[in-house]
């Protein structure tokens, strides 16, 4: 199924916009853009030339993603949520030189109205609460929450938290799925 453009939408030339991507009101995505196949990029989104989206991504009203943001597949950018990139901009001096690149990897979910300083890397499948300012790297699986976020748990792939410590070894089981995750020296994984 070709994407789904809505008429307010501006889609610069040289775009690349996946199969069955559905582009709502008022978005608009730049020219160097590329965008994977059956994503969701709500009302008043903009996506910046140096930006690679994956598959399945949900990008939610009023988020802007700049220039050197890589989104994975499955990612969920909640609404009015904030990526950044360049970490002390001026407006009288040019950085544009200066972008740090974010990368957030497959699964995670950004909450509503939190912020992300650019140069991090989001882990598979970790939880940024509602509100919260990360500035710095994030591992797998983790629950972040707060200014500064600090991690204060860990979520399943499911969206479900883990009866884990946030250090040391312990198993865990996803209450709705059953999956079983192993924490080994401060590391969340899944058991295949």
């Amino acid at each position: 199924m070709p994407a789904k453009i809505h008429a307010t939408a501006i889609v610069d030339p040289g775009a690349a916009v996946g199969e069955g991507t559905r582009v709502w009101h008022w978005v608009h995505v730049s020219g160097g853009a590329v965008i994977g196949r059956d994503c969701s990029l709500g009302q008043n989104v903009y996506v910046g030339n140096k930006v690679r989206i994956g598959d399945n991504v949900k990008i939610q009203n009023n988020v802007s993603v700049y220039d050197n943001v890589t989104l994975e597949d499955d990612v969920f950018c909640g609404p009015s949520m904030v990526f950044t990139n360049v970490y002390n901009p001026r407006s009288a001096v040019s950085r544009k030189d200066e972008y740090r690149d974010t990368l957030v990897k497959s699964g995670a979910t950004l909450g509503a109205n939190c912020t992300i300083v650019c140069g991090v890397v989001i882990g598979r499948h970790a939880f940024i609460g509602a509100g919260s300012v990360v500035n710095r790297d994030v591992p797998d699986f983790a629950l972040m929450v707060g200014v500064p976020a600090r991690q204060i748990g860990w979520m399943s792939r499911y969206g479900e938290r883990l009866a884990l410590p946030l250090t040391g070894n312990a198993d865990a089981i996803c209450p709705r799925t059953s999956e079983r995750y192993v924490l080994r020296n401060g590391r969340c994984s899944l058991v295949d």
